[in-house]
C-alpha cells in the first residue's frame, strides 16, 4: 500500500516522495488510519520497521488540520535516549518541511539554554527524554495543557532506563483528551501496567517482534577467548570490510580501549557511550555517518539510536546480557530491504548467553571455524558473575585483564600476538575482495 491510498495529505505525501518513500511498512499501514482517527494505539514493533513514520506522519496531519492560532505544544514525543530523540527530530522535520508546523527537541547533556529560547518563542511539537523535561517542567518553563497527541516511544526501554515515575509525573499535566500512542519492542509486565493507566480502548498492533531477524542480515558466531577478540576484530576489518563497522561492547572503559587499539592499529575509529557529553556523542555520530573514520565503538545506550543508511556490519564484541539486545544492535544493519553482516565474538563464558539469543530468536547462528584465534580458555565466568569486578572474568588470571580487552593475544601456537607493523601490511589498506557492504567506498580520515 502507497501513502497516497492512507490518503496523507499532499505537503507530507511530496515529502515523504522527495526521501524516496514509496510504499508504507506493515507498522504504517496499520496504524497510521486508526490515528487519523483519533484512537489510542498500542503497538508492538522493532527497530527498523519503520516506526516512526507511523506515529509522526499522522501526527503532523491531524495537528495541520486543526489549524490552531496559538504555537503551544501540541504534539510530545518521549524517547528513551538522546540519540533517539535526535534521531526522531530529524524525521519529524523531513517529513514537515512542506508545513508551517515547528517542532524542536528537549533533552540533557547540553547547555538548556538553546530549548528555554525554543520555548518561549512558540513551538508545536517537542521530542523530549524525560529526564531534561521533567527539570524545565520544574522550572515552569513547559506547559503541557495544550498536548493533543502523545507517544511514548520505546516503552519497555524507557521502563528498563527507569523512568516509569518521570512518565507518571509526565502524564498527569496532559489533557483528560490527549491521544496517547505507545509503542514498545517487547510487552513485560510493566509496559502492560503502563498501558492500563494511560491508554483509553487502544487499537492493538503488532508487527515484527522482538524475536525477529531480518532474512536480509547474514549472522556469524567466532569463539574466541577474550584476550584475542580485539586482534581477530583487526583481521575480520582489513581482510573483508571497506565500509563502516558498528562495534558493540559491553562496557564504556572497554569503548575505549578498544578504540584507542583500532586507531593505533590503522583502523580509524570512533566511541560512544553514556559518559560522553551529548556534544562529543553528537560528534561521533555525525561523523560516523560521513564516514570520517570507519569503525564506531559502541555500548548499548546507542543501540535503538543509531540510524545509518546501509550500514554494512555489526559486530558483537560482547555477547549481550539480554538477548532482546541482539537483535536491536544487529537491527542496524540490514535495513529497508539492504543487505547486512552481523558477526559475534562468543568467550566460553558467554556460551550460555549465546544460547538465550538462539532461543529467542528461534535459530542457530552458523559458526565460523576458519580464523586464527580458537577459544582454548575454558576458565572464562560468565560476565555477571562476581569475579568480574575489577580484573575481569578470570579470577587469578592477568592475562591482559579488562576482560578482553588487553593483553598480548594468543595465537593457535601460543605465542605472543602479532605486531601489525611487522606484517608488512600497510594498516590503512582496505582489500576490495569479499566486501559485504556494496559499492561505498567511504574516504577515511589519517
Amino acid at each position: 500500500m502507497n501513502f497516497n491510498e492512507l490518503e496523507i495529505i499532499k505537503p507530507i505525501a511530496k515529502a515523504l516522495s522527495d526521501i524516496g518513500y514509496e510504499a508504507a511498512t506493515p507498522i504504517q499501514e496499520e496504524s497510521i488510519p486508526h490515528i487519523l482517527q483519533g484512537r489510542d494505539i498500542l503497538g508492538t514493533a522493532s527497530t527498523g520497521t519503520g516506526k516512526t513514520a507511523a506515529f509522526a506522519v499522522p501526527m503532523l496531519q491531524n495537528l495541520f488540520n486543526s489549524n490552531v492560532s496559538h504555537r503551544k505544544i501540541r504534539g510530545l514525543v518521549i524517547a528513551p535516549t538522546r540519540e533517539l530523540a535526535q534521531q526522531i527530530l530529524d524525521s519529524y522535520k523531513s517529513y514537515s518541511k512542506h508545513l508551517s508546523i515547528k517542532v524542536g527537541v528537549i533533552f540533557g547533556g547540553v547547555s538548556q539554554r538553546r530549548q528555554e529560547t525554543m520555548l518561549k518563542r512558540g513551538v508545536d511539537i517537542v521530542i523530549a527524554t524525560p529526564g531534561r523535561l521533567m527539570d524545565l517542567m520544574d522550572q515552569g518553563l513547559v506547559d503541557l495543557s495544550f498536548v493533543e497527541m502523545f507517544v511514548l516511544d520505546e516503552a519497555d526501554r524507557l521502563l528498563d532506563m527507569g523512568f516509569v515515575n518521570d512518565i507518571n509525573k509526565i502524564s498527569e499535566k496532559l489533557p483528560e483528551t490527549v491521544q496517547t500512542l505507545l509503542f514498545s519492542a517487547t510487552m513485560p509486565k510493566g509496559v502492560i501496567k503502563l498501558t492500563e493507566d494511560l491508554l483509553k480502548d487502544p487499537v492493538k498492533i503488532a508487527t515484527a517482534v522482538v524475536s525477529s531477524v531480518a532474512e536480509t542480515v547474514s549472522q556469524k558466531v567466532y569463539f574466541v577467548d577474550p584476550d584475542n577478540k580485539r586482534l581477530l576484530l583487526v583481521d575480520i576489518i582489513k581482510k573483508d570490510f571497506n565500509d563502516s563497522v558498528l562495534v558493540f561492547v559491553r562496557t564504556k572503559s572497554n569503548a575505549e580501549r578498544l578504540t584507542r587499539f583500532l586507531n593505533k592499529e590503522g583502523i580509524t575509529a570512533g566511541t560512544i557511550h553514556g559518559d560522553k557529553s551529548q556534544n562529543q556523542r553528537i560528534r561521533a555520530l555525525d561523523g560516523f555517518k560521513k564516514y570520517k573514520f570507519q569503525v564506531l565503538v559502541a555500548t548499548d545506550v546507542a543501540a535503538r539510536g543509531i540510524d545509518i543508511d546501509k550500514l554494512g556490519c555489526v559486530v558483537n564484541f560482547n555477547i549481550p546480557d539480554e538477548a532482546e539486545a541482539y537483535v536491536h544492535r544487529i537491527g542496524r544493519t540490514g535495513r529497508a530491504g539492504e543487505e547486512g553482516v552481523s558477526i559475534s565474538f562468543c568467550d566460553h563464558g558467554e556460551k550460555g548467553l549465546l544460547k538465550e539469543v538462539q532461543k529467542l530468536i528461534k535459530q542457530e547462528i552458523p559458526i565460523e571455524h576458519e580464523h586464527d584465534y580458537p577459544l582454548e580458555d575454558t576458565t572464562v565466568t560468565p560476565p555477571n558473575n562476581g569475579s568480574r569486578k575489577g580484573r575481569g572474568r578470570r579470577g587469578n588470571s592477568r592475562r591482559g585483564g579488562g576482560g578482553g580487552q588487553g593483553g598480548q593475544g594468543r595465537r593457535r601456537s601460543g605465542g605472543p600476538g602479532r605486531s601489525r607493523k611487522a606484517s608488512g601490511k600497510n594498516p590503512g589498506t582496505r582489500k576490495q575482495s569479499g566486501n559485504k557492504s556494496g559499492n561505498r567506498k567511504p574516504n577515511r580520515a589519517k
